[in-house]
């Protein structure tokens, strides 16, 4: 036996509870997803204006008509504005708040008027948008898991379609001022739909929340957490594999009496010229080059497409910026200085590893011959260096 449309109701309502409160443990259980709980409120104004409406259809009056559509309104509001959010990390709720009174000053009158068939189409028409909009705002974010936010895409516009269509049916009757809920074909598949696409987005958006945590996992295990910067075991699966030739330099640079400046100053002032170091390196990054601190006060770049010579200017670049910027830490203004080794790859090529190390042994033949300087692997300093009119480089 078919269900009738209160049942439905009831169906939708308890369906959006369970995903409302599903989606508030998912949030309790780590935070960093906070368009979750944008969707935990906006779930809880649906929820409420379902209530509401369900109140409409078995006793018509234009308070709760008015109070359902100002609930489903705001709530259909902040699950746009949630996808906004999710989309770009703004803080969602001036938007919700903003998009609410909106759709509210389109509405509300209506239904005060007595025009409450007019206000359910009025309805049917800002849920539909808001609807779609939401998959537009999930689409345009598609490339970060594309298999949810697809899924999630269709279902949101396919649950819009479904609300421009009970739209449709009431203008086709000319209904402006019907006195009750709407009850037809249409407000049933409406239902239906609404009752299916909120399983499959809620199903969806805890597969996107793990997608999510999954990627911050991945990016935490690749990056260094003081500075940023790619960690050791990024900078090999990225290279590892890799054969470079003469083209490819590879240079590594070490803070200069370092353990001098933890001692001295606080292991809080080392942290600091760390991550200073890492921004200069940062600050003027050429696209084929990647950065990385490999440990301690020891830091590496990969640099592609170089001519003979200019790793030996990158580095000194980097040197002499370095040792000239003044350093304020805790009160104190401190000069550094950095030492650096630079190597390349061999014509027929060469492992990343050899050639890491190469830079590597003549970092320590810079330390050893009085730091603050740049010395190059022994096949680097037999290329012939043409000269060059303006050495200025961005590293």
């Amino acid at each position: 036996m078919m269900l009738d449309y209160q049942s439905l109701l009831l169906a939708l309502g308890v369906s959006a509870a369970c995903l409302m409160i599903t989606l508030l443990g998912t949030w309790f259980s780590r935070r960093t997803d906070s368009f979750l709980l944008t969707l935990v409120v906006s779930l809880c104004l649906v929820v409420s204006g379902i209530v509401a409406y369900s109140s409409y259809t078995e006793s018509s009056g234009i308070v709760p008509a008015a109070l359902a559509y100002g609930l489903l309104m705001c709530g259909f509001s902040t699950i746009y504005a949630a996808a906004v959010q999710f989309r770009t990390a703004a803080r969602p709720w001036r938007l919700a708040a903003n998009v609410s009174l909106v759709s509210m000053a389109l509405g509300l009158p209506l239904f005060l008027t007595g025009l409450d068939g007019l206000g359910i189409i009025m309805m049917n028409v800002l849920t539909a948008l808001l609807l779609i909009g939401t998959g537009l705002q999930y689409w345009a974010a598609r490339r970060e898991a594309p298999g949810p936010l697809g899924g999630m895409v269709i279902l949101y516009i396919v649950s819009g379609i479904s609300f421009a269509l009970c739209a449709a049916v009431l203008i086709y009757d000319g209904s402006l001022s019907i006195g009750h809920a709407p009850q037809n074909w249409a407000e049933n598949l409406n239902v239906g739909i609404c009752i299916a696409g909120m399983t499959g987005i809620g199903a969806l958006s805890l597969a996107l929340h793990q997608w999510r945590m999954a990627a911050l996992h991945r990016h935490e295990a690749m990056t260094d957490s003081l500075t940023g910067l790619l960690n050791r075991r990024a900078l090999f699966d990225r290279y590892g594999g890799r054969s470079f030739n003469v083209s490819t330099a590879v240079i590594v640079f070490d803070l200069d009496r370092f353990k001098a400046i933890n001692d001295r100053y606080g292991h809080s002032a080392g942290d600091e010229v760390l991550r200073i170091f890492a921004q200069d390196l940062l600050a003027e990054l050429i696209p084929s080059a990647s950065v990385a601190r490999l440990g301690g006060e020891e830091f590496a770049l990969v640099v592609g497409e170089v001519m003979p010579g200019r790793a030996e200017r990158i580095a000194n670049d980097i040197r002499r910026r370095f040792a000239a910027r003044d350093i304020v830490v805790g009160g104190h203004v401190l000069r550094c200085t950095v030492s650096a080794g630079a190597a390349v790859g061999l014509p027929e090529g060469q492992p990343f590893e050899t050639v890491l190390n190469l830079a590597d042994a003549a970092l320590y033949e810079a330390k050893n011959a009085g730091r603050d300087r740049v010395e190059l692997a022994p096949y680097l300093r037999s290329i012939p260096i043409a000269p060059v009119a303006d050495s200025r480089t961005s590293a």
